[in-house]
């Protein structure tokens, strides 16, 4: 079969689109400026397309793409390494930004980013043939983090994930084990980034980052320690 899906994203201006594509290491194509802003942008077996839209407002967009990958750790890095290249730091809130890779629970490693027109492109590789949502844990605090991340990164919903954590973590009579604590409190203050209560989420930071944690339990939780610092540069 020859088919070929190529995705067509929207955006309000094309350079800025350019310059973050051109960053995590995509050659620009094709570029045309008139009648209608029109470009193509590829990187080894991904095309994007994206055309300008004057009205379009980035901030509001729900436009979404997936990028399957036999090396999501190898991508995560280099895009990573071209973004801090391009502007002096990871950007890991507004836009554009670059979230952290993740298991998530329907069979994929995935990382989510943004680009400067709020399309967001997901970039996943599969850990599992079954790609089926794998059911709630019972246990009361990774069922917590089981929901709250679906609904920070798939749904895209951090307001929904703040309330899953906050509420968790108001429980008396239960205490999450130092691990799902860690956990709890990076994803918190992510979503604090993300929805832009600055002030929680320093606060929250300073929390996660007293969490003892034993060589073992910080082996187990490498991706979150990792995600911790990007948030506390």
């Amino acid at each position: 079969m020859g088919e070929k899906t190529i995705p067509i994203l929207p955006c309000r201006t094309i350079q800025a689109v350019l310059d973050f594509y051109t960053a995590l290491g995509f050659e620009v194509t094709f570029r045309q400026k008139s009648p209608n802003p029109y470009a193509v942008v590829r990187r080894g077996g991904v095309e994007l397309q994206f055309f300008g839209l004057k009205q379009y407002e980035p901030a509001e967009s729900v436009s979404t793409c997936y990028v399957l990958t036999d090396d999501v750790d190898g991508l995560h890095d280099a895009f990573r390494a071209g973004l801090k290249a391009a502007y002096g730091k990871i950007p890991t809130r507004g836009l554009p930004r670059i979230g952290p890779v993740k298991d998530m629970s329907y069979g994929v490693r995935q990382f989510l980013m943004t680009d400067p027109g709020g399309n967001c492109v997901r970039v996943g590789q599969r850990t599992s043939g079954d790609g089926q949502h794998r059911r709630a844990p019972e246990e009361t605090f990774a069922r917590a983090l089981h929901h709250a991340a679906l609904l920070a990164d798939s749904k895209d919903d951090p307001a929904g994930a703040a309330k899953v954590v906050d509420r968790v973590l108001r429980l008396e009579d239960e205490r999450p084990t130092p691990v799902q604590l860690l956990r709890l409190l990076v994803l918190r203050a992510d979503v604090a980034g993300r929805l832009g209560d600055e002030g929680t989420a320093a606060a929250v930071l300073d929390e996660a980052a007293a969490v003892h944690l034993t060589a073992e339990e910080r082996e187990s939780v490498r991706d979150d320690l990792e995600r911790l610092g990007e948030l506390r540069e």
